[in-house]
């Protein structure tokens, strides 16, 4: 697109945007996010394909009034705490939900290698799990309670112990796709792999149920946030591999902020992931309801707030943007 039909198709909107900047009536928070998120976008097009010219330099200095009204000062900011959980990490969201979806179809794939892979070699699920593990499990299942690991650790130091090393496991998929995602890759396929030997091992040994009905009540907040750290670490792996319009330098910077400020909003779900193993998860005699609720509320939580909820934003603010 050239510059001049650039500002015929937008200096309208601009100068609207301006007005009300202007105006003295008090701003609507969530009309002042939209405005920003619009004139980012802008700003950005411009930055790219009309880097020196006036158009640019006055989306700049239009973008930084909008980035003042909102954070002029400390009760706005906390206002930014929110706004980045509910208007700036759903719109990251929405626009890596390609590279999320890698991540889930490289998960499961590598989930049906490690079932299919236990169940025609004996000695993969030692392989994978370690022998200890195994000959401990063995042991609760002839014992009746084949989630009895779960029961074995003081609560609060299983709880720390469990979150701080999920978030680990999260910032390793995603800083190794700086490796032009192989890294993450790796890691996705490692741990889609362990999954899927794991629960083959309990199907071998008929206490599939149980262990689904018990593991996925941490397991489903936490294999899935796992699986978005590793879209992140493919963010950023893919802005190396496929630039664009931008230098490669660029892209890499954008795909780094946008997979970081991904894996920094997961960490509340981990969080909650690790309290839900640490204090929940023992319990293997609550009522299937109750464990069914659990894991269908962390699904449809995770399903909404990364699918539904990124799509119907991104829409209401394409609306938006077309009504001014």
């Amino acid at each position: 697109m050239r510059e001049i039909t650039f500002l015929k198709i937008n200096s309208e909107k601009w100068q609207q945007f301006e007005d009300e900047l202007n105006a003295k009536k008090k701003s609507n928070p969530d009309e002042t996010a939209n405005l920003f998120i619009q004139l980012t976008n802008d700003l950005s097009y411009a930055k790219t394909h009309f880097p020196k010219s006036k158009t640019t330099q006055y989306l700049n200095g239009l973008t930084a009034q909008v980035h003042q009204l909102i954070y002029k000062n400390k009760k706005e900011s906390n206002s930014r705490i929110i706004s980045f959980w509910t208007y700036e990490l759903p719109l990251i969201v929405k626009s890596c939900h390609k590279q999320l979806f890698s991540a889930f179809l490289i998960f499961v794939v590598a989930c049906l290698i490690g079932w299919i892979s236990a169940a025609f070699d004996d000695t993969f699920v030692r392989l994978i799990l370690g022998d200890s593990y195994v000959n401990m499990t063995l042991e609760n299942i002839e014992n009746d309670d084949p989630m009895a690991v779960y029961k074995k650790m003081n609560q609060l130091d299983m709880f720390l112990a469990i979150t701080v090393n999920n978030i680990r496991v999260a910032f390793i998929a995603f800083i190794l796709g700086v490796f032009f995602s192989i890294g993450t890759g790796y890691v996705l396929l490692n741990n889609g792999i362990m999954l899927g030997s794991f629960q083959y091992f309990f199907f071998a040994k008929g206490v599939l149920l149980q262990s689904l009905l018990t593991i996925w009540i941490h397991g489903t907040l936490e294999i899935s946030v796992i699986i978005i750290a590793g879209g992140a670490g493919l963010v950023m792996g893919n802005s190396i591999l496929f630039p664009g319009t931008y230098s490669r330098g660029v892209s890499f910077i954008r795909g780094a902020k946008k997979g970081l400020k991904i894996v920094i909003g997961l960490v509340p779900i981990f969080i909650v992931a690790g309290f839900l193993e640490g204090f929940v998860t023992r319990h293997t005699e609550m009522p299937i309801w109750l464990s069914l609720l659990i894991i269908g509320g962390s699904l449809s939580f995770i399903i909404w707030y990364f699918i539904i909820y990124p799509i119907t934003l991104y829409k209401k603010i394409q609306n938006y943007g077309s009504e001014i």
